[in-house]
This record gives structure tokens, sequence and C-alpha cells, in this order.
């Protein structure tokens, strides 16, 4: 098989998952964050729930549609780039993609058009209860989504047939391997976190703009409890998330702290520029048996290097390490607006620091890096296999030629730079127009369709 069509053909589909991963992630948090929106009003009556739950439910509906489109696209780039890989891997992750159309879309699909339409068509209760099952559902979709990637990198409760194929033994344990609990929690608090910042970025330029902006006030207060709260969270979890990877997958996690030769109270490395050549770090910014206390909590643990895997069954290093410290980098980020958000508020000038408001619309697309970077610290660093020391990479593609691809990747960037990049605008532009003037005109249309009811008032208990 040719490299060029092997490598052409992973670009392509690296290409085209980069831009699907970013819409689930987004509508995974805002789901949950319209259930909370609505509920909320629900509870206390009070008109500002409700009227940013109208604000944000029209994002997520375009973000949802992009999200299901771009997921299209993948589905089909298995039988035709990586009809080996879905040949043999297809008895077990067939299933579980299956599963994830029959609950997960089919739930979201189903009580969408409730959630987007029926406001002033269904009980408020009931309406809320489609809100909370579309929230439901993109957490469903997630569990099934990231149960088949997590067995990709943890294989369990499989053998193999005569044909060479993967066959299930143990569905509890293609289910739940290894990895799945760690990976599953790790990417849905991502995604609460990605949205916590575009929605505390939405708010922190409309408090630039207005900072008596009621509804920004408590968009913004709200995002920065999650960011406060949640990152932490995700710190530890991450932390527990990179021992499982140790345990399962140490090549990676040796190609993340840029560790080639194996030793005892190895350092952190903070930066610095990989040479795969020479096998070294060169320039290196480190502290002295820190990655030995992180890695193994002791101080002169032993850990192992790349040295210590066949050299064809190494990662590709720099991209490894430089994704894995961005996303870090960024989640320490996210970590230091969170707690200093809470000075802030107890100093009362959460809503007042005109400096503090344009880091958090600087951070607004913080989430999104880190989720890609993540993605492509997990990816690549399982390398060079599919299937996690069972199928190679350089066999699981179809006999396609490199002209060929090259053509279709070609198109793919044409037609997603220009049909999502319209969408992002579109989006970007709703984000830039102010709730109150949002609430306001849609008070005015809902009132020139039945005069003397607005859709606020109509909402009423």
């Amino acid at each position: 098989m040719d490299e060029l069509a092997i490598d052409l053909a992973r670009f392509q589909f690296a290409f085209t998952v980069s831009f699907h991963i970013i819409f689930p992630a987004f509508t995974i948090g805002l789901a949950s964050y319209l259930a909370v929106l609505e509920g909320l009003y629900l509870k206390t009556g009070k008109h500002k729930y409700i009227e940013l739950y109208h604000y944000w439910v029209k994002i997520f509906a375009i973000s949802f549609g992009m999200g299901v489109v771009s997921g299209i696209v993948m589905s089909y780039q298995f039988g035709t780039n990586w009809g080996v890989f879905a040949d043999k891997t297809g008895p077990v992750l067939g299933p579980l993609m299956g599963y994830e159309v029959f609950t997960a879309f089919f739930l979201e699909a189903g009580f969408l058009g409730v959630m987007l339409f029926g406001m002033n068509r269904v009980g408020k209760k009931l309406h809320f209860l489609s809100t909370l099952i579309v929230a439901i559902g993109t957490l469903l979709s997630a569990f099934w989504i990231l149960s088949v990637n997590s067995w990709m990198q943890t294989p369990a409760g499989y053998s193999v047939n005569e044909l060479g194929q993967f066959i299930p033994e143990d569905w509890w344990a293609v289910i739940f391997n290894p990895s799945f609990p760690y990976r599953l929690v790790h990417m849905v608090l991502a995604a609460y976190l990605t949205t916590a910042f575009v929605v505390g970025g939405v708010a922190a330029y409309h408090l630039l703009r207005s900072q008596h902006n009621h509804l920004a006030r408590t968009m913004f207060s709200m995002a920065m409890w999650m960011a406060a709260i949640v990152t932490p969270i995700q710190v530890v979890v991450g932390d527990l998330h990179g021992l499982n990877t140790l345990e399962h997958q140490p090549a990676k996690v040796a190609a993340m702290e840029g560790h080639f030769e194996t030793q005892k109270g190895a350092p952190l490395i903070l930066f610095g520029i990989p040479n795969e050549e020479t096998k070294r770090v060169d320039y290196k910014i480190a502290i002295p048996h820190l990655g030995s206390v992180i890695l193994k909590h002791e101080w002169n643990g032993e850990v192992k290097g790349l040295d210590a895997f066949p050299e064809d069954q190494h990662p590709p290093v720099t991209i490894v390490f430089w994704s894995f410290r961005i996303m870090v980098g960024l989640g320490f980020l996210m970590l230091a607006i969170g707690l200093y958000s809470l000075w802030l508020r107890k100093k009362n000038e959460l809503y007042h620091n005109e400096l503090f408001h344009r880091s958090c619309v600087a951070m607004a697309p913080a989430g999104f890096i880190a989720i890609l970077c993540g993605w492509i610290t997990t990816e690549v660093g399982r390398q060079p296999y599919t299937v996690y020391g069972l199928l190679r990479t350089a066999d699981s593609v179809s006999p396609v030629d490199a002209a060929a691809v090259s053509v279709s990747l070609a198109a793919f960037v044409v037609v997603y730079f220009s049909v999502f990049g319209a969408g992002f605008f579109y989006i970007l532009r709703l984000m830039r127009k102010s709730p109150t003037k949002y609430q306001e005109a849609l008070d005015s249309k809902s009132a020139k369709a039945s005069p003397g009811i607005t859709t606020t008032t109509h909402l009423n208990p």
C-alpha cells in the first residue's frame, strides 16, 4: 500500500473529525445548560432564565444540525478509505454505533422538534421534559461513541475468528473496557467546560458593552461558577485518566512526556523540542523527579521511556508532545480564570473588571482548542495502531489510490470551509446580538402575531 495514500486517508479522516468533534462537544454542554435554564425558570418563575433559554436555543439548533451533517460524512469514510478496518472491527464496533443511533440520536431527534417549536404549544412541564430528554440524549451519544473509541484504545471482551475479525465474547467487557470510564468522564467535563467558556466569553463581550446588562450578568455568573467548580474536578480526572493510560498505553505516555529513555526519578519536562533522530528533547526546561512523582507517586519511581518499546511501535513524538502541552496549558488557564472569578465575586467586582472580561472573551474558544489537542494526543499517540496493539493503521486502509484520496480531500476542504464557515459566521452573529435586544425583538414579533400577549407573559405561571 502506498504510504502517501495512507497518510492522505489519515489526514482526510483527521480533517473531517476535527470539524465534527467541536459540534457534539458544544451541544452536549449547551443542551444541559438549556435544561438548567428552563428548570430554574420553572422553579423560580424568574423570566431572565427563559429569556436566556430563547437566546441560546437557536444557537444550539444550528450547532446540532452541523454536528449531524459532519458526522454522516465520517461514517461514509469507513466504507471508502477504511474498508479493511470496518470489516475486521465491524462485529464489535458496528452494534455499538448502531446503539448510539437507536438510543441517543432517535431520542434527540424525537424531542428536538418539541424543544424548538413547542414552547407555546405544549405544557411547560412537558416542554421542560423535552429539553431534559434532548440533554440526556446528547450524553447517551457521548456514552456510545466514547465506548467505541475506548475499545480501540484498550480492547477487551473479544476473540478473533478464522477471518481475522474481532468477535464480541463479553459485551459488558467490550462496552466498559478499561479506559472507558475515565475517557467518558473526562470528555463530558471537557464539553461542559467548553460550553461554560463560550457562554462566559459571550457574556463578557456584552458586559464590555454594558456592565448593566442583567442577562449578560446572569450568563457570566453561571459560566464562572461552572469554571470554578468543574475545572479543578477536571484536573483530578485528567490525572486519573493519565495513570490509566500509563497502565495500558505506556508508549503513548512516554511520547506525551518526552521520555525517550527509561529512568528512575524522571523529570517533568515542561517545554522543549523533541528530536526523534537523536532520541532526546533539546532545549528542555524540566523539574527533576516530578515526572516520577506524578506518574508513579514515588520520588525515584521508574518511568518507561520509548527505548522500552520496539521502534516501529513508537508514536510520532513531536505532535503528541506539543498537543498534550497545549491541552494541559489551556486547562490550567481555565483553572486560573475560575479561581480568579471567585476572588472578584468576593470583592463584588465580577461584573466591573474590564481586563478580566477581555480575558474571558479571549478564552471563549479555549475549550474547543483543548478538546482538539486532547483528541490529537489520544489518536496520534495510539499510532501505529487503529486497534491498539492488534491492528495496524497500515493494515486497516482500503486499497485506495493516492490521487483519488487527494481529490476527495481537496473537495472536503473546500466544501467544509464554505458550508461550516458560513455556519460559524452565523452563530457568531447571533452571539454578538445582545440577549436583551434579542428578547425585545422576540417579544415584538410575538406581539404582532398575538396583540397584547408577549412570549414572556405567555409563559408566566
